[in-house]
């Protein structure tokens, strides 16, 4: 995300406060090694096992892994008549893997005659990350994607007022919050669980997962679904938001600075 997604050098706009240009089309690739075995499972078997990854950064979107064909166990993989076209890098074949009793159709894709621009593109393969059972970094499972090297989680002590009002009602009220910075996206206050009225708040069946930050478990005000989320085990970049909640929703009002005459 850091290089691809503005302000990142290799965004398709970076921004005007810069002291260089660079020349070239507008959608960027990068490739780079990963600096760690990654693995991937599915019906019990292992797909890949590489030392050897690469990371392709592209304008955009976020980085995805190629594996060296070496390191793939292609005798799980059948090559499908399915088709797609990128401008940049070419003609993608895709292949099926069929691993136990597991089917996961068209999950691997390559790029046998990249274009010229994107030769170092011959000899990978990329898989999708949804139809696999698993993906592990090193021994560790990892949900959601890989983790961009280039990204960052920094959550710091604040003293900072911050109130939150749904219909001129106050839902939560702080002057000891976290303030979470994370790359590409707004800062958020994170505010203790202790300054937030919890008899206000429904726990929703809602569940997302950050590879930086952890499972978020999501809260539902009156008039306000998912209006709230809290890492209740973040992992350990996020580890001081844990328990906190974040506000977030169209319903609600944020005030950064204490009433007149507190």
């Amino acid at each position: 995300m850091t290089l691809t997604r503005a302000p990142g050098p290799l965004a398709g706009s970076p921004g005007d406060d810069v002291n260089f240009r660079i020349e070239g089309p507008k959608h960027r690739l990068l490739m780079h090694d990963f600096p760690r075995r990654v693995h991937a499972r599915l019906g019990g078997e292992v797909v890949f096992d590489t030392e050897r990854g690469r990371l392709l950064h592209e304008t955009g979107l976020l980085p995805v892994l190629y594996v060296p064909e070496e390191d793939v166990h292609t005798e799980l993989l059948e090559r499908t008549d399915h088709t797609t076209h990128c401008p940049f890098k070419g003609d993608a074949a895709y292949w099926t893997i069929r691993a136990g009793d597991r089917v996961a159709e068209n999950a691997v894709w390559g790029y046998p005659e990249p274009r010229p621009e994107a030769p170092w593109l011959r000899g990978y393969m990329a898989f999708y990350w949804g139809p696999m059972d698993a993906w592990y970094d090193e021994d560790e499972e990892v949900h959601g994607h890989l983790r961009d090297p280039f990204h960052r989680v920094d959550a710091r002590d604040t003293s900072r007022y911050v109130r939150v009002l749904l219909d001129g009602e106050v839902v939560a009220e702080t002057e000891r919050p976290k303030l979470l910075s994370e790359t590409g996206l707004r800062n958020r206050f994170y505010i203790p669980a202790e300054d937030v009225r919890r008899e206000l708040l429904t726990r929703s069946d809602k569940r997302t997962v950050c590879p930086y930050k952890g499972e978020a478990t999501y809260w539902s005000l009156d008039g306000a679904e998912n209006a709230a989320w809290s890492y209740e085990e973040p992992l350990v970049d996020a580890a001081k938001i844990g328990g906190y909640l974040s506000f977030d929703h169209e319903a609600l009002t944020v005030e950064t600075e204490p009433p007149p005459g507190t």
